[in-house]
């Protein structure tokens, strides 16, 4: 999640994306902690395991990734190109924001 703020895509980000962002990192966080598997028979206590993530979960994660282009193969499906300068970090946000303003000229016409 705080990966996001850094990459050049998220200049676009509107507040409704950080949104999904927010509930997708903590439903993944949810979903990669020890949760309840049973009842201990005599104590009574909830029985904590790790479990395996559910292919459903995984899906609708990664699908909800795919929405925000979160990765380089998402950002190549939709034609959106970020380029970066290694010698200036202010250079290397400035291209990527250049790149999408272009696309989203694309869109808008």
């Amino acid at each position: 999640y705080e990966s996001l703020a850094r990459s050049g895509q998220s200049a676009f980000y509107e507040p409704s994306d950080w949104a999904t962002a927010v509930l997708i990192a903590e439903s993944i966080s949810r979903d990669l902690k020890p949760q309840v598997v049973g009842v201990h028979p005599e104590t009574g206590e909830p029985v904590m395991a790790a479990i395996p993530l559910k292919g459903a979960s995984l899906a609708a994660y990664l699908k909800a990734m795919t929405a925000l282009l979160v990765t380089e193969g998402d950002r190549r499906r939709a034609a959106v190109e970020l380029q970066r300068v290694r010698q200036d970090p202010d250079a290397e946000r400035e291209a990527g924001i250049a790149q999408l303003a272009d696309y989203a000229n694309r869109l808008t016409g």
